[in-house]
């Protein structure tokens, strides 16, 4: 068996797996087997608990980072499964990782990535996250970050995505700090399970446009059309909200409006 390209986990099973609670790691990178968690303890964003500090809010006004939507998803997993220090290993293996990839071949798996121009004005990829999306429903799978803000502008993306596109679930798995200090909050499995399921259920608020967002603005519209499984719902939302910030006029940029819309709903 070539660990350059080992046997992924089914598309079907993956999915599957996730829309129940449950999700794979492995012990290390050249890991061959996944071994299916379960965790007692959950860790949850709340979509309209994200903490929005004024330093951040301050960088996403400045425009500091460009944020883009699915347009690194396999340089976001390399440096996502890449050790954070010498001695570090990383629980996303090449087989995690060809999984990964394939659920983003097939409109289930999302990035998002912030970028810099560097001092050679060449367009550098400084951090970003990403997950599994199904339904209402978003499971963050990891985040990196190589400067300063990067990874927590790209969270904050991903939340107003998320608020745009009427999404309900915004799936953390464990907890740290790091996660704390933004919002996030710990649940029992069981109430993430019936959280999950609420989320899975078909949207009741009435048709939505070709790009699954209906209305306008950060919070209008009825929403997604949630009678098939729609997995797009955070690059929909992405675009939607750079739609919004481009009908603001040259004042609002994407940034700005992704900073005003938390002060306006939180």
């Amino acid at each position: 068996m070539s660990l350059a390209h080992p046997p992924i986990i089914p598309p079907a099973l993956l999915l599957k797996a996730y829309r129940v609670g449950i999700f794979p790691m492995s012990d290390s990178r050249d890991d061959p087997d996944v071994y299916w968690v379960e965790p007692k303890m959950r860790a949850i964003l709340p979509l309209q608990g994200f903490h929005m500090a004024k330093s951040l809010a301050r960088t996403l006004r400045r425009g500091r980072f460009e944020v883009t939507c699915n347009a690194a998803f396999d340089a976001v997993i390399d440096a996502c499964a890449a050790p954070r220090a010498a001695a570090d290993g990383s629980w996303i293996s090449l087989r995690l990782g060809a999984s990964y990839r394939e659920l983003h071949r097939l409109g289930h798996a999302h990035s998002i990535e912030s970028w810099i121009v560097d001092e050679q004005g060449e367009r550098v990829l400084v951090g970003g996250l990403y997950g599994v999306g199904f339904g209402r429903v978003f499971c963050g799978e990891s985040m990196f970050s190589r400067a300063s803000d990067a990874s927590k502008v790209a969270l904050a993306w991903l939340v107003a995505a998320m608020r745009r596109a009427r999404c309900e679930l915004l799936d953390c798995q464990f907890t740290t700090p790091h996660l704390a200090s933004l919002g996030a909050i710990e649940i029992t499995q069981a109430q993430y399970l019936d959280r999950l399921k609420a989320a899975l259920r078909p949207y009741a608020g009435g048709a939505a446009d070709a790009s699954g967002i209906s209305g306008a603005g950060a919070g209008a519209g009825r929403g997604p059309d949630w009678g098939s499984d729609w997995g797009a719902s955070v690059p929909a939302g992405f675009a939607a909200l750079l739609a919004d910030a481009a009908a603001g006029g040259p004042s609002s940029s994407p940034g700005n409006f992704i900073a005003q819309s938390f002060t306006h709903t939180s």
